[in-house]
């Protein structure tokens, strides 16, 4: 009978970027620029919310974004020609995620050192961008709406992991059979710690009551 032997390995696969993403965000905290990793489905509104907040919040800081992106650059265009803030695009070759390493890699390329604030718009999906730790000081997720209050539940990490979540295009809510206690019982579920807006992007709402939201982390993280 063959020898065989048994190996346990209780090592995580995603050590080596969380460990990295630790001393990511002793970098950032250094260097006191406030990183806020933005995850959402495609299409839920990132680059519109985040349009409309960085235009409420660019008279009292310096803000970049980095957009990452499967390919093309649209997003950093329609950014910075909105917003005239400093944005760079990400090219992920593929990748439907960003590690730590990459993340770092383009706050190197934006010149994080001469920023207050910096967002990273990460891949649209609700899958893998959760699974890695990309160094943000604080992850925020955005919800539409149309794709229904079953997302919670369909893709738990992702809400688990999120300190902010913004449900976007409520001002669609008379088209779709949308259940915001539904929704925020599940998300709470997930992580009780959680902070839960309700917005239109397009439209503006509530835009102010998550920049006050921001503001205060913000001044909380660099008071520690």
């Amino acid at each position: 009978m063959a020898d065989i032997r048994t190996i346990v390995v209780n090592r995580s696969a995603y050590a080596d970027n969380d460990a990295e993403a630790d001393l990511l965000r002793e970098y950032l905290f250094d260097h006191k620029t406030y990183l806020v990793n933005v995850m959402s489905s495609p299409g839920a509104g990132k680059t519109t919310t985040l349009i409309k907040l960085i235009n409420s919040l660019k008279d009292q800081f310096k803000i970049g974004v980095m957009e990452a992106d499967i390919d093309s650059d649209v997003d950093a265009i329609s950014v910075a020609k909105e917003t005239g803030v400093k944005s760079i695009q990400i090219h992920t070759s593929g990748m439907c995620h960003l590690d730590a390493g990459m993340t770092k890699s383009g706050l190197d390329a934006i010149g994080s050192n001469d920023l207050d604030l910096v967002f990273l718009e990460n891949v649209g999906n609700l899958v893998c961008p959760a699974e890695f730790d990309t160094g943000a000081v604080l992850n925020m997720v955005i919800l539409s709406v149309p794709e229904g209050d079953d997302k919670p539940l369909k893709y738990p990490l992702v809400f688990s992991k999120c300190d902010l979540v913004l449900i976007n295009k409520i001002d669609t809510l008379e088209y779709f059979n949308f259940n915001f206690d539904a929704c925020t019982d599940m998300i709470k579920f997930r992580n009780p710690n959680s902070t839960i807006i309700k917005i239109s992007a397009l439209k503006g709402e509530n835009i102010e009551q998550v920049k006050t939201y921001l503001i205060d982390k913000m001044t909380e993280w660099r008071n520690k």
